[in-house]
């Protein structure tokens, strides 16, 4: 039903009857001042620094168009987020009608503190990522639930004490995809799109916070989630 590039590693499996019928999203709740459809779509993105990286970029691209929510700080872990979601969505006046949650957690998780076992081991990471899909469904009980991979790092640029390494990045993605797609949300695999990003596209060993980072990866979320809400993908997005 849904157009993707073919460049783009953008995998789904699940959609409720309503959300095939009204091309991805759930309908959108009434406005609360007309009582007809909201016609502004609800898009809310949820991540690390990465995600905190594009968010103001996709927001920008899709003004007028969508309405695009995130908290201001980062979400770190999977566990801080599993806790603090709930009182992101009351202090941001999110409401609970949203269109599509677009969400991350892993690069925290995979952290190395001199360590041989990650801030978040395995199959702790798999419990709470199976955790926040259900809590997204039931905060957000209309939205098309879509997990991005987190993203490759240079390893090089990390030390002895405070480390990542791709294939555990790899790893956990792996995890997510599994866990997600039992829970009946989307995976889109942003690893895919930035692991042969031109070296001007980081900022650092871990951020792609440059022009053509940000344009490289805001444009990758917004070629998946534009579908999803049922809107044209902005002019000069595509991957």
């Amino acid at each position: 039903m849904f157009c993707f590039p073919p460049s783009r590693n953008f995998r789904f499996t699940f959609f409720s009857p309503s959300a095939i019928l009204y091309g991805g999203a759930e309908p959108s709740s009434p406005d609360i001042i007309t009582g007809g459809p909201r016609i502004m779509k609800k898009l809310i993105l949820l991540g690390d620094s990465i995600r905190m990286g594009y968010a103001a970029y996709v927001k920008e691209k899709l003004a007028g168009a969508a309405e695009v929510l995130f908290p201001e700080e980062n979400c770190r872990f999977a566990q801080y987020m599993y806790r603090y979601l709930g009182d992101w969505q009351q202090e941001g006046g999110w409401g609970s009608d949203a269109d599509v949650v677009h969400w991350n957690a892993g690069l925290w998780d995979v952290i190395h503190l001199g360590d041989d076992l990650p801030v978040t081991i395995p199959e702790q990471y798999a419990v709470t990522i199976g955790q926040l899909a259900r809590r997204i469904r039931t905060l957000f009980p209309h939205a098309v639930s879509v997990f991005a991979a987190s993203t490759p790092i240079v390893e090089a640029g990390y030390g002895p004490v405070f480390y990542r390494r791709n294939a555990e990045i790899e790893r956990y993605n792996a995890i997510a995809e599994e866990v997600v797609t039992r829970e009946g949300a989307l995976f889109d695999d942003l690893y895919a799109v930035m692991k042969d990003a031109p070296e001007s596209a980081r900022s650092d060993m871990t951020h792609f916070n440059t022009p053509d980072g940000t344009e490289r990866i805001g444009n990758a979320v917004l070629c998946c989630v534009c579908p999803l809400l049922n809107i044209e993908p902005p002019t000069g997005t595509a991957l």
